[in-house]
């Protein structure tokens, strides 16, 4: 055993050094708050500030606050008393987010947040022994101050960087800076009364510029109206204030404004110059512009892979109309176009109402509900099988006479057509459509009705067209037998995109309850089949069948639950993709690597079209698959995930498909088209990569 003594004591030397480092602290867990203290380095070294940071983690619904609260809370109160060796700490806020509950404004951060601390040792070099008691505010639907008591020690030693800290550096970079590193720039400050006007500049376009103001006596603005213009590289931002006193005139009054646009970020004093732009009142150029854009998107949507389907309920309501007259030709179609522009106003008004509430918003973000899965399924499902002529929806003949037409071709009928349109084009993303979306949400309700209401006129110019030149439909050949076998091959289509939903439903709660409702669906097909061929007095048993098992198909999900199996995973034939880590890309970056990021989604066509058609092969495909200079991650949101909707949001999308390129050439990212090609993504990974000049 003696001779294992000088080994063991050579082991214990070398360790030695190492010993007693606690460079990150341990987790202290109060309430919805968790948190703990982490260091850069791994010994003190020599040097006058040593850079911490306080890491904060908060349960979903919750958040804490910044350092101008807003409305309501507190910032973090930190007590370093019984600290040694510590002579004076600095706690740095990174940007933080906008939060408006029940009109209240309050800024702050939810999920988690890594404050960077500056402290500056007593004598350097020598032990820094840390000893924090931090009192957060915490707000949910209540409010409740947490203390947490957390601790962290810094041995002798060099210097050098430990495992924080490049979580530590990416929370410095998003701390609000001169404007240089984030090419924002705040040029003008006008006040006039209550109201408050900021005119940015940036070098890259912004897409949802968000003030923060910091005054004293403090004063509580709500979120700026914004009207852009040259390219979206300059904007004004017009904020009036929430509960201002009496006699309030902001001109002349000294304020530091913190702008923020996604992770770009600028801290600026100013002082506020008499009067305002005189822009505001008239309708935004950005708004106006957005319009057109938000037009141009709908009407490509007509022409997405996703919206087959529709685009065959469309041919077979034209064939339909051959040979009818020009003005029933044209109240059909302009019902058509109602049901759009109506379908796209209520899912604004849904779509206002979640995000009133702090929910999550987005385009398509509806097919990661299992219970809107059934329902598309049934919906489906129940078209087919009215196309194969399995059943009729008979009407009271004063009721049809009233629609406008006989049974079924009534202009109830063409109005439904236009909202299933509606329905079956959610999953879709089209070029200018993922823009205009993330401008609406981005900012008030008025923006959102406008911009999907532009959507849905976008979508429904086919039906305009035709109901504008109502005798182009007399060019159509007449209706005979041969629609017989057309209604079959459009039921066909549509049970594929059946097939596809199911397939979807699988991600979401597991295979074996996609199953029964495979097998529900085959059983509704079934009873309407069987109904059609009973007596007249016996096929409302059929009838009845198939409701009873479309209820039972509703249930399937609450009996079965999300299955924890059935999340979704990387492809087997594109093994390169690795998980989605925001947190890491930086780290990436600095190692000269490059990232491309693609948000993507099982009920996104889009994005498995690009995923065909570009990433999964020729030369992107042996690019991404360079493991040496690419990372390619893949953040997949087909179930709802908050970390990915809070990256979407951060860079003004609000729908996928979203790729986003960064590198040593572009640290900031290079986000590209919603419809990929090869040019496009091999000249992102070149200028990211620092090969050619941006």
């Amino acid at each position: 055993m003696k001779r294992f003594v000088p080994f063991l004591i050579a082991i214990l030397a070398l360790a030695a050094p190492g010993m007693g480092r606690a460079e990150t602290g341990a987790w202290v867990k109060s309430g919805p708050v968790e948190a703990r203290l982490v260091a850069s380095v791994q010994g003190v070294g020599d040097l006058a500030k040593i850079p911490l940071g306080l890491e904060v983690r908060l349960e979903p619904g919750w958040k804490t606050y910044w350092r101008t609260p807003g409305d309501a809370g507190f910032a973090p109160r930190l007590d370093w008393s019984e600290s040694r060796n510590l002579k004076a700490t600095e706690l740095i806020y990174p940007a933080p987010h906008r939060f408006t509950v029940l009109g209240f404004e309050t800024a702050g951060y939810d999920a988690e947040v890594l404050f960077p601390i500056a402290a500056t040792p007593a004598e350097p070099g020598k032990p820094l022994d840390l000893a924090l008691k931090a009192e957060l505010l915490v707000c949910s639907t209540i409010c409740v101050p947490e203390m947490v008591a957390l601790s962290l020690s810094i041995p002798e030693g060099p210097a050098t960087p430990g495992p924080s800290a490049n979580d530590i550096a990416r929370a410095q970079s998003l701390v609000p800076g001169d404007g240089r590193a984030s090419g924002l720039t705040v040029t003008t400050v006008r006040g006039q009364g209550a109201v408050l006007e900021v005119e940015v500049t940036a070098r890259e376009p912004m897409v949802a510029p968000d003030v923060f103001v910091e005054t004293d006596p403090p004063v509580t603005f709500a979120a700026p109206k914004s009207q852009f213009l040259d390219g979206d590289r300059r904007a004004i931002l017009r904020m009036d204030a929430t509960d201002p006193t009496p006699g309030l005139d902001l001109a002349g009054r000294a304020m530091t404004l913190t702008v923020v646009d996604g992770n770009r970020s600028v801290e600026a004093p100013a002082t506020a110059a008499a009067g305002l732009g005189g822009s505001a009142g008239a309708a935004p150029t950005g708004l106006l512009a957005m319009l057109g854009v938000a037009l141009l998107g709908g009407l490509i949507l007509n022409l997405m892979p996703c919206v087959l389907p529709v685009l065959s309920l469309k041919l077979l309501s034209i064939v339909q109309h051959g040979g009818r007259a020009p003005a029933a030709v044209r109240a059909g179609f302009l019902a058509s176009a109602a049901g759009i522009l109506t379908s796209f106003l209520i899912l604004a008004g849904a779509l206002v109402a979640v995000k009133a509430a702090g929910g999550a918003v987005g385009w398509g973000i509806q097919f990661q509900q299992p219970l809107f899965l059934v329902f598309m399924v049934i919906l489906v499902t129940l078209f087919a099988a009215n196309l194969w002529g399995l059943f009729e929806l008979p009407l009271p003949r004063a009721v049809a006479d009233r629609l406008g037409g006989p049974e079924g071709q009534g202009l109830g009928g063409q109005f439904a057509t236009g909202a299933f349109a509606t329905l079956l084009a959610m999953p879709c993303s089209a070029p200018f459509l993922g823009t205009a979306v993330g401008f609406a949400l981005a900012r008030g309700a008025l923006e959102v009705f406008a911009i999907f209401a532009a959507l849905g006129v976008g979508l429904a110019l086919p039906y305009l067209l035709i109901a504008a030149f109502p005798r182009a439909a007399r060019l159509l050949p007449r209706p005979g037998r041969w629609m017989v076998a057309l209604r079959r091959v459009l039921g066909g289509a549509l049970a594929l995109t059946a097939l596809w939903l199911l397939s979807v439903l699988v991600v979401q709660v597991g295979e074996v309850p996609a199953l029964a409702v495979a097998v529900l669906m085959g059983g509704l097909v079934a009873a309407l089949w069987l109904g059609r061929r009973m007596a007249e007095t016996a096929r409302w048993a059929g009838a009845a069948l198939a409701g009873l098992l479309a209820l039972v198909a509703f249930a399937v999900p609450a009996v079965f639950g999300p299955s924890a199996g059935a999340a979704p995973v990387a492809e087997s034939t594109a093994a390169r993709w690795v998980a989605f880590d925001e947190a890491a890309i930086r780290g990436q970056v600095a190692a000269g690597r490059t990232v491309f990021v693609d948000v993507t989604a099982d009920w996104c066509i889009t994005c498995q079209a690009n995923k065909k058609l570009v990433l999964n092969r020729g030369t992107v495909a042996q690019r991404l698959e360079d493991a040496g200079a690419v990372t390619a991650m893949r953040a997949d949101w087909t179930r709802p995930d908050e970390a990915i909707a809070r990256y979407l949001a951060r860079h003004g999308r609000y729908g996928i498909p979203f790729n986003i390129v960064y590198g040593p050439g572009a640290p900031d990212g290079i986000a590209l088209p919603e419809l990929l090609t090869e040019g496009a993504v091999l000249d992102a990974l070149d200028r990211a990569s620092g090969k050619i000049k941006s």
